[in-house]
């Protein structure tokens, strides 16, 4: 796996039009976007039909085409990536719902360090509970996708978002809190 001054440079070029650094890049973060989508794949139900490879291969296809985005290092392209696969699960868990009338299509969250374990959630139960929470807190809803979508540590979540760690840790407590009761609601 490239390294991240590896991966900034090639965003660096690749937003500079560098033909060659797009397909560089690619090579260089791969095997990382792999590692998030099967992590993603293996915390939804067991017999899920769309594959890590698939995932990632859908989830480069939105990457390449993101014409606004001004790359600028390797934390911000995998938070990005993160927002993008969550949508595609979204979009495909809605999909599925629509064709299978809500079969219980559910995803396991953890925030990669185990230190936080909310209970199973639907995927839609989540994605409308991330759209509350970024209705009242944008960064925290920022923090969660880039923690448990993102698979980003607490530092690079500091970096991306351009905040102090300790801020990061103290948000993050209390996104974590706010989302856990907001997925207890439904079960109530």
């Amino acid at each position: 796996m490239a390294d991240a001054a590896d991966v900034t440079g090639l965003l660096l070029a690749w937003r500079e039009g560098e033909p060659a650094a797009g397909d560089a890049l690619i090579d260089a973060v791969y095997g990382q976007l792999r590692l998030m989508a099967r992590a993603y794949v293996s915390r939804e139900r067991p017999n899920h039909s769309l594959p890590p490879t698939a995932l990632v291969h859908e989830a480069y296809l939105k990457l390449v085409d993101q014409r606004r985005v001004r790359w600028q290092n390797r934390a911000q392209f995998f938070a990005i990536a993160a927002r993008v696969m969550r949508r595609i699960l979204v979009d495909h868990a809605r999909a599925r719902a629509t064709a299978k009338r809500g079969a219980g299509l559910t995803m396991v969250l953890h925030d990669g360090d185990g230190s936080y374990k909310p209970p199973d959630a639907d995927i839609l139960a989540l994605d409308a509970a991330l759209q509350t929470l970024a209705a009242i807190d944008p960064r925290q809803c920022q923090m969660v996708e880039l923690r448990f979508f993102g698979g980003l540590t607490v530092e690079e979540v500091a970096s991306v978002l351009g905040l102090a760690p300790i801020t990061v840790k103290r948000d993050w407590a209390l996104a974590r809190t706010w989302l856990y009761r907001a997925l207890q609601e439904p079960a109530q």
